[in-house]
């Protein structure tokens, strides 16, 4: 790694505040209250949302780690792939974090925390092909949110907080900012899809919350409206329509497939959460561009038609008409956006609440998290829940 990154990682990293709230990355105290008091009077659909979350196997006290010292995702030519072990792991934690807050009871957060400790103790790198920078961005983000809700446990030493803030900057955080900075020394940055893009954003807006470390929050705000490469939001939902008086916004993976499309959308959702939980209202900028892409790809997904332009790009990419391939990807990511755009601000997101609503039906009512959408990394690519975490009206 040059010289020059390794300088700015030192920078970042040196670089901690104590000007951002916690806990304030997808969760609040105020939201934790809210969860808390729907499944004590067992309300629907909030409660269907915690059953699910219960009788996952990831959700339970005796889950144990698999700690790895060298992450892989993408062939090198030599190891096997063996990033389903962190993302089973991390949504553990995430899980076991989740109940410990709503039942108050201490053998979640061991568990959870016995999982932070456990790989901050043994992993220094994630590897692979190019493929690792998607391993760090999606696991990144994740495992920062999970260890978000337990920062306050006081069965989690200090020193070992430390330890897993070390882990997210060192292994996690390092991978991110050199992505966005070289994109795999591509010369066009456009090369790489925005998923690519949004999963690095979202993680160094985690770590950077969870590390005390404003700069790094600020960079991954800065990057998301005006980044160089497909992870800039006016990049990511590039082309917008308006259609019967609704702004309907092409993801820039429209006309490749629909589950990179909504991972993007579900992405943004949580880049723009984490944000609004710490004072930056990124739901709203450009005129609620995030609404747009969502409403587009929901519309989509859920069986209309919906405008298209064609894009290419220098990879060479050449996508003439909107894919089918994946219509109807199930991915536990509309409730958040449903929540905050429909019942919190009053807005038109009629295609986005279809599109949570397809997506909850497919698992009994309400969102379920990783297991619940297969085993491969796809059905982990999202932390879940959202009926139980960000629904606001039953309605």
């Amino acid at each position: 790694m040059a010289s020059s990154l390794k300088y700015v990682f030192c920078l970042l990293l040196a670089s901690s505040v104590s000007a951002l709230v916690h806990p304030g990355m997808l969760h609040t105290d105020d939201d934790f209250t809210r969860m808390q008091s729907k499944v004590d009077a067992s309300a629907t659909p909030w409660i269907i949302g915690w059953d699910l979350l219960i009788a996952n196997s990831h959700s339970q006290p005796t889950y144990t780690a698999n700690p790895l010292p060298i992450v892989y995702r993408g062939s090198d030519g030599v190891h096997a792939e063996n990033y389903g072990t962190l993302y089973n792991d991390v949504a553990a934690a995430y899980a076991l974090a989740l109940r410990w807050k709503i039942q108050d009871d201490d053998e979640f957060a061991d568990a959870a925390v016995a999982i932070f400790n456990a790989w901050s103790s043994t992993l220094t790198s994630i590897q692979g092909d190019s493929d690792a920078a998607l391993a760090a961005g999606i696991y990144g983000y994740e495992f920062a949110n999970a260890a978000e809700i337990v920062r306050s446990y006081s069965g989690w030493a200090a020193a070992d907080q430390v330890k897993f803030q070390t882990m997210l900057h060192d292994v996690f955080f390092s991978i991110n900012y050199d992505f966005l900075n070289r994109h795999d020394g591509q010369t066009d940055p456009d090369v790489y899809f925005a998923g690519w893009d949004l999963c690095q954003v979202a993680s160094i807006m985690s770590i950077g919350i969870f590390n005390d470390n404003e700069t790094m929050y600020e960079y991954a705000v800065d990057y998301f409206k005006s980044g160089v490469g497909n992870g800039n939001v006016h990049k990511a939902i590039w082309v917008t329509y308006d259609v019967d008086g609704e702004t309907l916004g092409q993801c820039q993976e429209s006309g490749r497939d629909q589950g990179h499309s909504t991972l993007d959308i579900g992405l943004l959702g949580v880049i723009a959460q984490m944000a609004y939980n710490q004072g930056d209202d990124l739901f709203a900028y450009e005129s609620n561009l995030i609404l747009a892409g969502s409403e587009y790809t929901a519309k989509y997904n859920v069986g209309y038609d919906v405008p298209y332009t064609e894009y290419t790009n220098s990879y060479p990419t050449d996508e003439p008409i909107i894919s089918n391939y994946s219509r109807g990807s199930l991915r536990p990511t509309d409730e958040l956006l449903y929540a905050h755009y429909h019942d919190l601000k009053g807005l038109d997101a009629w295609y986005t609440g279809l599109y949570r609503d397809m997506v909850n039906n497919s698992t009994g009512g309400a969102e379920g998290g990783g297991g619940n959408y297969g085993s491969d990394s796809g059905g982990y690519d999202q932390l879940g829940y959202g009926t139980l975490t960000f629904r606001l009206s039953a309605a």
